[in-house]
Order: C-alpha cells, then structure tokens, then sequence
C-alpha cells in the first residue's frame, strides 16, 4: 500500500504546497538557492508561518503536521515548476539564463 497523495509523497507534502507555496517561486527567497538550502528556507517558512498563532495547542499540532512534509520534493516541484514557466517566456533571454542554475536532476533524499 502506497502513501501517496495526489502525485506527491503524502497529504502533508501535498497540503502544505498547495495552502503555502502556491504561486511563489524558488526567487522569492532571495538569493539562488540549491534545492536543499530552498528546502530548509520553505520549512523555516512554513513553521514561522503556524508558529505565530497564540494557541499553543493548536501550534503543537500544526508543527507535528508539518513534520511529515517532504521538503526537498516541495523544493524540487518549485525549481521544476519555476524552470518551465521562465522556458514559457523564451523571448526574455535573460530570464531563462537565470533559471538554468537550477538543477532539478538530483535524487530527492
């Protein structure tokens, strides 16, 4: 029996993109980042993202959620997904150089 939840390695992988990351792209964390910095930035994000609620309970269990999270496949499906949308744009040259430093080829770990 497999885990899997809509093509990705389980609900919480799955939630967390969708209800976090959605429309924001590797760029929005600054500087150019390898997908292992992009997923330690996307769970430092997220969990200053749930731990601002005053409800300590509530936190407790949004952190015991986001444990779950497959960040580095968050982070390789952003790269992917921002690699693909600047290839749409071929007439901005410089946009798709950018781009190109992403390497999206390594196996998630």
């Amino acid at each position: 029996m497999t885990n899997t939840y809509n093509g990705w390695t389980n609900y919480a992988t799955w939630r967390v993109n969708l209800e976090i990351f959605d429309n924001m792209e590797p760029c929005d964390f600054g500087r150019r980042l390898d997908k292992y910095e992009l997923a330690d930035c996307l769970k430092e994000y997220a969990t200053e993202a749930v731990s601002n609620d005053s409800n300590q309970l509530a936190t407790d269990y949004a952190l015991a959620f986001l444990s779950d999270v497959n960040w580095q496949e968050i982070a390789v499906g952003m790269i992917a997904a921002y690699a693909a949308d600047v290839e749409d744009e071929d007439e901005d040259r410089g946009v798709i150089e950018h781009a190109a430093w992403y390497d999206t080829s390594a196996e998630l770990a």
